[in-house]
């Protein structure tokens, strides 16, 4: 039943006059949760509201109509049909299908409340409000209805050992026909026959008598599938349980009984981790778990026909668990006292490894409550303090208590992940970073010992579900994004990173075993979630950090997984098409890893290099300027044979577009003008920032924007520019001496990358060699290829004609 509400307000009367208690419902009777079935035979929640009886003209006769209690929707609006079967159960629920596969459940918060409603379902069918169930849909042969108009009650065998046999075959003859099965439960529940039967079984026991036993398993099993609730509180009472489970144990099918009273008495202990003073729920307790074993352990699989019919044992062990949750909340010393002996330093390892087992299961079982109530039940937990306990918990070297630790911050953080934020921007002020909560959450995350990095894997969709944007709040005083992401950059992301620092310190990854490699994969995982959805947060942290390139040194890795992760961390860069980020890259030569394992992967057309050809080609088609020079005045050489894909000649036309606009402004401007007619610019605008970018200062250029290499790099490196030299020499004659001046200063004692050395002049041929020996992509062995790549003096002609056509 629900929890004591508030008062509710008034629900609004429907024409044809509504039958509310007192004309407005200030009082509880009505107050019901409405539940639907799913197709997994589970109870989902539709709302809380209040009931009403009433004529609806569109539906044409009397109709169920609940309303929810926040906003006076229509949770519910079903006519009363004189053909449906509606079943009371548990003094304060009624149950009924709508259709085929669709069964619906009114839970009351008060008796008197279910027993009006019932009342008048009862009136509108003609039916004695005594019944718990008013009738059946499926209709019966002719002949059976007037079998059963003829006998107005089932008449039972006397309940003897010797005809056992017999009231087997009638039990089974009831099942297929809903009239007789009614009949059936009712003889049943009003001669008081379980008993009975249960008396009997313990004669067969000490008789030994096999046979007899076979049939009451057969009779009882009947009994369940007869899947009525006034039977289920009889065979469920703390009398009769462990005869019903013992009855069950002698399947005719099997050649041994089954040993299910023994399990449940000496292997099954119910551990009270706090004592509970409350009989009723300590019983209730009992109650569920057994009959849980009932349905999962003892009872044989339903078949297909045989699963709807038992539907009221899944209801009987949901509603039970709902009520448990309910006691135990409502108890605040047993919660005071848990949470204390949680977090007390005198309590033994043994005892603390039961109270972290007992509340990860009270987590589970508020799974079953309705939203607002496992709203009240988190408040509760957190109210009395679970974050700061599970903070203790997971401090400790036992790894079951930390494991059960990790399950219910689980279930706080997917609950209400903005109350963790809030208690660990708390604690920061309070405790040193190493043992704050995120901290020791990224830590478990590292340590992990699975190979398969299970727990691992779960702890990073939970920091992923933390540090999402999409799930903070924002109020008119503050921004829980802007806080939060703050806090963690400060406090956490040295400790989640520090993994992949340490292992990329040289040029390779320092350790490159499978479980290394993928928690690596993990964390690339998360930081490029966080480049594509922190901003400047993360921007700032890759550049002060220099992430990027370390991250670059795991392209060198023995897995492909990992290199591929690397790749894709590069690529979700690449993608803001942010310039502060290009001049970042741009700066420390970052394409230089990328370009390696492009060379190295050879001819093999596999994810490797499709990924790479991909993120050239974002280059080109997006038109980043700043990148498109870099790469080819840097990496040409490396990159012209490829000619399986034009993305690299693409590129190589792109600059020399680009060079073309640089020396031919007013030409540029008028094409732009042209292009973008709708949008009308001056010219001298354009003149305008050109000559702003050109007076750019220093600062702004350290970062290599321009796309004219230096006088003196060119000289140094003349054997890597090679087949662009001569379209280069051009240019420069029309460059003027004070831009040359400019770019020298700006761009003079910049590294050279290591990637141009090692294309210098005293290895050149060798590179020549290497790269036919090694069959690289372009070569007539790889896929696509037309064919032999052309010396490198046809490429040079070909591009200068390109270049020609281009300026024509």
């Amino acid at each position: 039943a629900p929890d004591q509400p508030p008062a509710p307000p008034a629900i609004a009367s429907q024409s044809g006059g509504c039958a509310v208690a007192g004309g407005r419902m200030t009082d509880t009777r009505r107050r019901v949760k409405v539940y639907t079935l799913n197709e997994d035979r589970q109870w989902d929640d539709r709302g809380t509201g209040h009931v009403s009886s009433c004529y609806v003209e569109r539906l044409k006769g009397m109709s169920l109509l609940v309303r929810a209690e926040s906003d006076g929707s229509l949770l519910l609006e079903s006519k009363i049909n004189p053909n449906t079967a509606y079943q009371k159960q548990q003094d304060t629920l009624i149950v009924w299908s709508e259709a085929e596969n669709y069964d619906l459940a009114l839970s009351f918060q008060e008796k008197a409340g279910c027993d009006e409603i019932w009342e008048k379902i009862c009136q509108v069918q003609g039916k004695d409000p005594s019944v718990d169930i008013t009738q059946d849909l499926v209709d019966e042969s002719e002949e059976e209805r007037f079998d059963d108009m003829s006998s107005p009650g089932l008449e039972l065998p006397s309940c003897e050992l010797s005809r056992l046999e017999e009231i087997a075959e009638l039990v089974a003859s009831s099942l297929p026909s809903p009239l007789r099965r009614e009949k059936l439960a009712l003889a049943l529940e009003n001669e008081g026959y379980i008993k009975k039967l249960l008396e009997i079984f313990h004669v067969c026991e000490d008789l030994e008598n096999i046979e007899g036993l076979h049939h009451l398993y057969e009779i009882i099993k009947g009994i369940f599938l007869l899947n009525r609730t006034a039977l289920f509180e009889v065979m469920f009472s703390e009398e009769c349980i462990m005869d019903v489970i013992g009855c069950l144990e002698y399947d005719p099918s099997l050649s041994h009984s089954r040993k299910h009273r023994e399990f449940l008495t000496k292997t099954a202990k119910f551990k009270e981790v706090i004592p509970i003073s409350d009989p009723e729920l300590k019983q209730k307790i009992h109650q569920t778990y057994r009959v849980q074993y009932i349905q999962d352990m003892v009872l044989p699989t339903p078949s297909v026909f045989e699963e709807n019919m038992l539907s009221t044992l899944h209801s009987f062990i949901f509603f039970n668990k709902v009520e448990i949750v309910g006691m135990l909340q409502e108890d605040e010393k047993f919660l005071t006292d848990l949470f204390a002996q949680l977090t007390d330093e005198a309590t033994d390892e043994e005892k603390r490894q039961e109270l972290v087992n007992f509340l990860k299961e009270f987590c589970a079982f508020s799974q079953t409550l309705q939203p607002q109530n496992r709203d009240a039940f988190f408040k509760t937990l957190s109210n009395m303090g679970i974050l700061p306990a599970l903070e203790v918990i997971l401090g400790m070297d036992d790894a079951q208590v930390r494991s059960a630790a990790t399950d219910i911050f689980s279930y706080l953080v997917e609950y209400n992940p903005s109350m963790v934020r809030e208690f660990v921007m708390q604690e920061a002020q309070q405790n040193d970073d190493d043992i704050l909560l995120i901290n020791l959450i990224i830590e478990h995350m590292i340590c992990d010992t699975d190979p398969e990095l299970g727990g691992a894997v779960l702890l990073m969709g939970l920091l992923r579900t933390l540090v999402d944007p999409e799930n903070m709040l924002a109020t008119a005083n503050k921004t829980e994004k802007t806080e939060f992401l703050g806090f963690f950059y400060k406090h956490c992301m040295h400790v989640l990173t520090a993994p992949l620092l340490a292992n990329t310190t040289e040029d390779k990854p320092s350790k490159d075993d499978f479980q290394t490699a993928q928690l690596l994969a993990l964390i690339l995982e998360l930081l490029t979630f966080c480049v594509e959805h922190h901003t400047y947060h993360i921007k700032n942290y890759i550049i002060n950090k220099d992430i990027l390139r370390r991250v670059l040194v795991l392209m060198a890795s023995k897995h492909a997984f990992l290199a591929l992760c690397a790749l894709r961390f590069k690529r979700k860069i690449i993608g803001l098409k942010d310039e502060f980020y290009n001049r970042y890259i741009m700066k420390s030569f970052l394409f230089e890893p990328v370009v390696k394992a492009f060379l190295n992967n050879g001819s093999r057309y596999n994810l490797m290099n499709s990924a790479i050809i991909e993120m050239f080609e974002f280059i080109r088609v997006e038109d980043i300027k700043s990148l498109t020079a870099h790469v080819i005045e840097n990496y040409w050489k490396a990159l012209e044979d490829v000619d399986y894909v034009q993305t690299f000649k693409g590129l190589k036309l792109r600059f020399e577009q680009q060079r073309e606009r640089q020396d031919n402004p007013k030409l540029d401007s008028m094409r732009s003008i042209l292009r973008n007619h709708r949008y009308r610019r001056d010219a001298r605008t354009l003149e305008d920032e050109e000559e702003m970018w050109f007076n750019t200062d220093e600062d702004d250029m350290e970062d290599g924007e321009a796309v004219v290499p230096p006088s003196d790099k060119t000289k140094n490196d003349e054997d890597i520019m090679d087949p662009i030299s001569k379209f280069m020499e051009r240019k420069k004659l029309k460059e003027s001496e004070e831009k040359e001046v400019l770019l020298k200063t700006n761009l003079s004692g910049r590294q050279s990358p290591s990637f141009k050395l090692s294309f210098s002049s005293g290895t050149k041929s060798n590179l020549t060699s290497q790269s036919s020996a090694s069959n690289l992509p372009g070569s007539p062995g790889s896929p696509g290829s037309p064919g032999s790549p052309g010396s490198p003096g046809s490429v040079s002609k070909s591009t200068s004609q390109m270049a020609a056509i281009t300026t024509k």
